[in-house]
């Protein structure tokens, strides 16, 4: 029996980045072999165990078969005759099919090393096509490792192949959460507008988010957008909540806020007049379908709706500031609010030439919000002698507040759209 590293600890070590998990494989063993060791077995498709001391996952050397559609159609074969080299060619990329022996030696077959060293993403063999989650997962690596000056490219042989399996439906055959999966990591790596970018050229794009590939040739004012187009656009707006290393919620909210750019009056570009409205259900649509966590998908509905007027800000009446927090049960949910102000300040400041600039609405609303929230919405219903006027009552005072605030505050925001 002999143990190897495998994977991405190996990738990350000889790249010089912290290693997170250690994944193992066992040349040579059997199940009974490694339950006479004290390994316990946790696999569930084929066979993994657990250190007895370390707990720590240990993966019998293993070939696969592809036997259905989709990610999930394989049969796996394990047996002591199994080599290391058969076990890291079934493996996605090259430059996570190296090991590392107890020796110290990296083991290399397929020229990870080499791939590494040209920042090359490239497949190991051509049952790549068989699991069309690798798709998802090649473009994730491409927005992992994509240091400026230093990203990865992905090999044209790769591109061909990913393009055939969208052609072939594989890419059709992924169950949503799966999906969800990956672009929700992806989105938490260094660079997602990589992950699109790759998603965009091999063709998947259109097969899971068609919404915003119809971005990408849609035209915006230049006053306001020196970028011009839509899609480059969102993809700075992604990559600004990634670089400020905002949480998932927000960089989703990103990435989906001008969807309704893509289906208002071509007639009427590069104007977008009420692509907010336009752009809800969408977003909504994408949420459905992609079964998008309630805390994501809320987030990402309030701000495709509520970008628009929270980038003007500081021509908001204080009844309408008021309308506003309350549309966005901002009363109840304040965080979630100033979650959204998070997503529509990189929404400001993804667009050329104002990367660095101050969103000044975002503070003005959060302090009107703070006067809105220091009434005492109890002590205005005890007040009101008939329970029906209630409701305006603690609206009235709420915009009185928001009024006294601004009045006295000295707080002023730009008249910019967003």
């Amino acid at each position: 029996m002999k143990i190897y590293q495998v994977g991405g600890a190996v990738r990350d070590r000889l790249l010089g980045l912290p290693v997170q998990d250690i994944d193992y494989v066992v040349v040579g063993s059997t199940p009974e072999a490694m339950l006479a060791a004290g390994y316990k077995p946790v696999g569930k498709d084929f066979p993994v165990f657990l250190h007895p001391r370390s707990h720590e996952e240990y993966a019998l050397a293993r070939t696969e078969r592809k036997t259905a559609a989709g990610y999930k159609g394989f049969a796996f074969y394990t047996d002591a005759s199994v080599t290391l080299e058969e076990d890291l060619i079934r493996r996605d990329l090259t430059i996570n099919a190296m090991a590392l022996g107890d020796d110290g030696q990296i083991i290399d077959p397929y020229g990870g090393q080499a791939d590494l060293n040209a920042r090359i993403l490239r497949h190991v063999s051509p049952a790549f096509e068989e699991d069309p989650v690798r798709i998802l997962r090649l473009a994730r690596f491409a927005a992992r490792f994509s240091a400026p000056g230093q990203e990865f490219s992905v090999a044209p042989e790769t591109m061909q192949l990913m393009r055939n399996m969208v052609a072939a439906g594989e890419v059709d055959a992924l169950v949503p959460e799966r999906v969800w999966q990956e672009i929700a990591r992806g989105l938490m790596e260094q660079r997602p507008s990589r992950m699109i970018e790759i998603l965009k050229e091999c063709g998947a794009l259109a097969r899971l988010l068609p919404e915003l590939l119809r971005l990408w040739g849609v035209p915006q004012p230049l006053h306001y957008h020196p970028e011009g187009d839509t899609g480059v656009h969102c993809m700075l707006v992604v990559d600004q909540a990634a670089q400020r290393g905002y949480p998932l919620a927000v960089r989703f909210a990103a990435l989906l806020h001008d969807l309704g750019k893509g289906v208002t009056d071509p007639a009427a570009w590069p104007a977008h007049h009420g692509h907010e409205a336009l752009g809800v259900p969408l977003t909504d649509a994408v949420c459905q379908r992609l079964r998008v966590p309630s805390d994501c998908r809320d987030l990402a509905v309030m701000t495709t709706r509520e970008h628009g007027v929270c980038g003007q800000a500081a021509i908001l009446r204080p009844a309408t500031i008021a309308d506003l927090f309350q549309r966005c049960d901002a009363y109840r949910k304040p965080d979630r609010f100033r979650a959204m102000l998070l997503a529509i300040e990189c929404d400001y400041c993804g667009r050329t030439g104002y990367e660095t600039r101050e969103f000044r609405q975002k503070a003005f609303l959060e302090a009107a919000l703070e006067a809105a929230l220091s009434v005492d919405a109890g002590a205005v219903a005890k007040a009101c002698t008939t329970p029906a006027r209630i409701p305006e009552a603690v609206r009235s005072a709420r915009i009185d507040a928001i009024r006294a605030w601004r009045k006295n505050s000295g707080i002023a925001a730009d008249d910019d759209e967003a």
